[in-house]
């Protein structure tokens, strides 16, 4: 590959928005997607081999199916969520990693290496967090 001498017609897709293939779980419409070891989506969850995506637009019933059976749409962006009672996000983690606890609550940290990066802390509010996926 070179450099561009001239103007390319670059393929594009809608922001944020993405299909990604099913393990055999169960996401629900508006919970926090993540991809497993295997690379196939689960909904978040405390482990430490989870990579998030962002928000399932959809709830998507793979639980008796094969891993890539289904797809679930999921979309970047900032949501709010739930923050951990038992270990908070705080307004120090502005623009900093915050931790998956399930698929709607977040925490400060990694839970001693059990959990895994949700996404970016933008802003904290009395009754959650705001989060960048």
């Amino acid at each position: 590959a070179m450099a561009l001498a001239k103007d390319r017609n670059t393929k594009t897709r809608a922001p944020g928005n993405w299909a990604y293939k099913m393990a055999a779980a169960k996401v629900y419409q508006g919970g926090i997607v993540a991809l497993n070891a295997a690379g196939f989506a689960v909904p978040g969850a405390t482990a430490t081999t989870l990579t998030a995506l962002g928000v399932a637009q959809q709830t998507v019933d793979n639980s008796g199916g094969s891993a890539g059976d289904k797809r679930v749409e999921v979309q970047r962006g900032c949501f709010f969520f739930a923050n951990s009672g038992g270990d908070p996000v705080v307004q120090a983690d502005v623009g900093k990693p915050c931790y998956i606890v399930d698929d709607e609550t977040v925490a400060h940290s990694n839970g001693t290496n059990t959990r895994s990066v949700a996404g970016i802390v933008r802003e904290v509010e009395t009754g959650g967090v705001w989060v960048e996926f």
